[in-house]
Order: structure tokens, then C-alpha cells, then sequence
């Protein structure tokens, strides 16, 4: 679920110049095409790279209460109602490659955020659906190594109940 795209060609570029070939599953929906926050500046397709989370360079580590973690076009609907809400202690922190998870990225952000009291991960999807369940995971140690700190700060779901077939 990729959000910019810089992020989109970076991917792209890395699957091409790997010695490897593994199939790319990009799940982006049509509307981050149209959407106006949806941009990159020239010099991050040039000097950038492709990052597998993006942190929020908008907030202040240190006022930071809670950390939402998201993919992909929810990052917008929640940035658009941070600012109506004008709150500067929510950090949105895009999680835009799931597997294999980034476990040194987060346990950074564990590091930047030390002062934050809840971690979340937001959804559109149903709780069944999406990436929920992989991340609780990864979360738990359940699904290999537990990342870094995770231990003192459960990851807490926000997102629709579950559901049988979603439309």
C-alpha cells in the first residue's frame, strides 16, 4: 500500500535492479492517482529511495502520546483529521512494505517515540481483512522474532468489526 509516487517508482526500480525475482503484490487503490497530497517532489524519485516505513516529520518527538500506524490511503483520511482536530501529539506513521516486516525501522521508532503511551494500528478494512492479523503477529513474536521494545507497548486495533464478506 504504497502513499507517494516516489514510493510507487522506488518499488518498481528495486523489484528490476534485484538479482532476484520474487512476484510484487502492490495493493494501491486508484484514488491515490487524483488525490492532491498524493505528490513527490522531483528530487525523491533522483536522490530518494524506496523507504519501507515512513515516519511523520510533521509532529515533535518529544509531545508525542500516540503513535498510529497505518498503510496506504488511510494515512490521508487520518492526516486530514489530525489537522482538523489540530492535535500535535499524534504521530501517523506509514508502514508501506509488510513482508518481510521491518522490525530495525520500528524498533527506531520505538527509540524516537519513548515518551508515546499507545500504539495503534488503523485500518479501513475489516478486522479479518487487511493486516491486521499479520501485524499482531509480528507483534506477539508469534510469527518470528518480536521487534525491539514491543514488550511494554501492546499494539491495539482501530478499525471496522469483523466482517463475513465485506463489499
Amino acid at each position: 500500500n504504497l502513499t507517494t509516487p516516489a514510493q510507487l517508482f522506488h518499488a518498481f526500480r528495486r523489484q528490476m535492479k534485484r538479482d532476484w525475482r520474487k512476484p510484487l503484490v502492490i495493493m494501491s487503490p486508484k484514488s491515490l492517482l487524483r488525490h492532491p497530497q498524493a505528490i513527490s517532489e522531483l528530487s525523491e524519485f533522483s536522490k530518494g529511495h524506496f523507504q519501507e516505513v515512513m515516519d511523520d516529520a510533521s509532529v515533535s518527538a518529544g509531545e508525542v502520546k500516540r503513535v498510529l500506524l497505518c498503510s496506504g490511503k488511510v494515512y490521508y483520511d487520518l492526516n486530514a483529521e489530525r489537522a482538523t482536530r489540530k492535535r500535535s501529539d499524534v504521530a501517523i506513521v506509514r508502514v508501506e512494505q509488510l513482508y518481510p516486516f521491518p522490525q530495525e525501522r520500528i524498533a527506531a521508532l520505538f527509540a524516537r517515540y519513548s515518551h508515546a503511551t499507545s500504539w495503534r494500528w488503523v485500518q479501513e478494512e475489516p478486522r479479518n481483512m487487511g493486516a491486521w492479523s499479520f501485524l499482531q503477529g509480528q507483534w506477539s513474536g508469534a510469527m518470528g522474532e518480536r521487534p525491539p521494545g514491543t514488550e511494554s507497548r501492546p499494539l491495539l486495533y482501530v478499525g471496522r468489526a469483523m466482517g463475513a464478506a465485506p463489499a
